[in-house]
């Protein structure tokens, strides 16, 4: 990983992901590759291994998207995503993102996580760490069942929780000159130590999946 202090993303950055949304296609990718490489993974890079002594090893995610069964076959990511797991940060045409949690839980996860959320004094312990995210300016969010999981009673007191597949918090940021500077470190970092609570939660009670990859 790059060990270059973050100065920000390049004044390019979201620019180059405007025009990929218009043009996603290998010419238009080839043709500014460089741009890429300058203004939005160098600096990823170096904000990751900035961050790295508080929250781990960081990895930037492959602009490539798998299209092997995708109806939408366009090649690359409209985005740049970093990840320190469970900590993920995001630039593209919309700015900048901070988040943390699980984004979506495999199916052993979920059972976990159900367990805990039905126990009373860890269900109301994740409750009290998502208000808490929530008070800090962080937006509670994951996929969610419609009803209620099976065999759930439905006056159950964290029924709310319970529906949850994926759970995460976030905050996002539109395109603005903080961006461009070292700053945007520090929006990340305050991101994701207020997010710690709730990856330590998530740590404690439900842990990576241990069904085996397809």
């Amino acid at each position: 990983m790059s060990r270059s202090a973050f100065g920000g993303f390049g004044d390019a950055a979201v620019e180059f992901y405007d025009g990929l949304l218009a043009d996603n296609s290998r010419a238009y990718w080839t043709d500014n590759r460089e741009t890429y490489e300058r203004d939005v993974r160098a600096p990823m890079l170096a904000l990751l291994a900035d961050l790295e002594p508080e929250f781990g090893p960081g990895k930037v995610f492959r602009p490539y998207r798998d299209v092997r069964f995708a109806a939408d076959k366009t090649p690359y990511k409209t985005h740049c995503g970093g990840f320190a797991a469970p900590f993920y940060v995001e630039v593209g045409p919309d700015g900048l993102m901070a988040a943390a949690g699980y984004y979506v839980m495999a199916p052993d996860q979920v059972a976990r996580y159900r367990t805990a959320v039905d126990d009373e004094r860890r269900g109301e312990d994740l409750r009290e760490r998502l208000v808490a995210a929530g008070a800090d300016g962080l937006e509670v969010a994951g996929e969610t069942l419609k009803t209620r999981p099976r065999g759930t009673d439905p006056d159950h007191p964290r029924l709310d929780l319970l529906r949850h597949k994926g759970l995460y918090v976030s905050r996002r940021w539109p395109p603005d000159d903080v961006l461009h500077g070292p700053r945007a470190r520090d929006r990340v970092r305050t991101v994701w130590r207020a997010a710690r609570p709730l990856a330590e939660w998530l740590a404690d009670h439900v842990g990576p999946s241990e069904q085996p990859r397809r």
